[in-house]
């Protein structure tokens, strides 16, 4: 899975919790992982959505946050693809910034 540090609060509260932000997903294994979603951007006419886990995932810190591309299946219903291209990563994660840093300035105004 690849990681990319964010600008990302160091823990989640609980009132986090409580929003309909929670995304539950299937490992490769089968394990239900529950994901707060970050953000969603669309890059080049396909939607992605930054997910951290709720519990600390094994080798990753807690400013890290995953990439997965979200899609419809053939039921309307949204699936969730790790992003594993770097080049997408990278883009994402740089529109998110972007996006912050704008809305910061906006609101020191």
């Amino acid at each position: 899975m690849e990681e990319k540090d964010l600008q990302l609060p160091g823990e989640i509260t609980e009132d986090e919790l409580a929003t309909d932000d929670i995304v539950t997903l299937l490992s490769a294994t089968g394990e239900e992982i529950d994901f707060v979603e970050i953000a969603g951007i669309a890059h080049k006419g396909k939607f992605y959505a930054i997910l951290q886990p709720v519990e600390l995932l094994e080798g990753m810190e807690e400013d890290e946050a995953l990439v997965f591309e979200v899609s419809r299946d053939e039921n309307g219903n949204d699936k969730f693809e790790i992003c594993l291209d770097d080049e997408i990563i990278d883009a994402v994660f740089a529109e998110y910034n972007r996006l912050l840093d704008n809305a910061t300035s906006s609101d020191e105004e």
